[in-house]
């Protein structure tokens, strides 16, 4: 199977930038889609890749610059639920939105559809015993999932539904973790003071049509940790296991 042009130009681009200092710009869109002899829209495409990967960064008004790098190990996340329920907590959640909206330049990028086509927004409250301990903000492929937006997802599994209503079932995908500063209505949510430090997971979700999910969790620093278990080395290359656990 081909690879998509942007994809091609995404991993020419990441060799070519591959030595560079932090901070050294990179070609514009433009000039990226004139010098390779592709469209705009997969030049737009291949550096997004890039972005979304950590290795360049925008500044606007400025351009896209070789980015600082970030480390990364490998992931893999308990349910929310099934943790709460093990601590002897209640687990609920409350729905902040849940409707169908255009999708931006970032987020057509991450489906590989046209900004403006419908994605179903779904933003949630993760609650134990009635604490807030994190926020869900889900974009899906609307177009693939005829009427989600009538499903009543404070009550609703989402994979569940994704499963038992639309036959998805998703088979791999990535997750990018980052520290970062609460927004002003992230932390009135989450009832935790302004400025303060949190979690912030960005994970993609594929089937085999594709890319289905792109959701960013907010969890406060105060209230999680991610903590793992690393085995050593072997000739079968053991990879650390990982999980992301509530504090207390």
């Amino acid at each position: 199977m081909t690879e998509p042009k942007y994809r091609d130009l995404a991993e020419a681009l990441r060799r070519r930038i591959a030595q560079a200092p932090v901070g050294t710009p990179t070609p514009s869109e433009r000039e990226l889609a004139e010098e390779s002899g592709v469209s705009r829209m997969t030049a737009r495409r291949a550096i997004d890749e890039l972005v979304r990967a950590g290795l360049l960064t925008r500044e606007v008004g400025r351009g896209t610059f070789v980015a600082h790098p970030a480390v990364g190990m490998p992931l893999q996340l308990t349910s929310f639920t099934d943790d709460m329920l093990a601590r002897g907590h209640v687990p609920s959640s409350e729905v902040l939105e849940a409707r169908l909206v255009p999708a931006d330049e970032q987020i057509a990028s991450v489906f590989q559809r046209d900004p403006g086509d419908p994605v179903f927004l779904l933003s949630r409250v993760r609650l134990a015993d009635g604490v807030p301990m994190a926020i869900e903000r889900s974009h899906l492929r609307a177009d693939l999932l005829p009427g989600i937006e009538s499903h009543d997802f404070a009550r609703e599994s989402l994979y569940r539904v994704l499963l038992d209503e639309y036959g998805v079932r998703f088979d791999g995908g990535e997750q990018v973790i980052r520290a970062a500063i609460a927004r002003p209505d992230d932390a009135k949510t989450l009832k935790i003071p302004p400025q303060s430090a949190v979690l912030e997971f960005v994970r993609t979700s594929s089937s085999d049509a594709g890319v289905m999910e792109w959701t960013t969790s907010i969890y406060p620093g105060t209230r999680f940790e991610l903590s793992a278990q690393i085995a050593p080395v072997t000739a079968q290359g053991s990879a650390p296991r990982s999980a992301l656990r509530v504090r207390g």
